[in-house]
């Protein structure tokens, strides 16, 4: 049991913050800012850093950025 607390203590996370309106965008750039927990500009969303969360930040990179911790 105490392997998987040192995992769970171990993983890594990375915060983005929106920097650009989802306005005249396309819907699949929409939903991405929403599955990363993004809405208004200026929000800031602390996520595991996987794949899938890099994936969806370089999809709308133009709209996040990446916030040093």
């Amino acid at each position: 049991m105490a392997k998987s607390t040192q995992k769970a203590a171990a993983k890594a996370t990375v915060t983005v913050e929106q920097t650009g309106s989802p306005i005249r965008r396309p819907q699949e750039q929409r939903a991405t800012l929403i599955g990363l927990g993004l809405n208004k500009l200026g929000r800031r969303s602390t996520l595991e850093d996987t794949p899938a969360v890099r994936g969806m930040i370089y999809k709308v990179r133009h709209l996040v950025r990446v916030v040093e911790a």
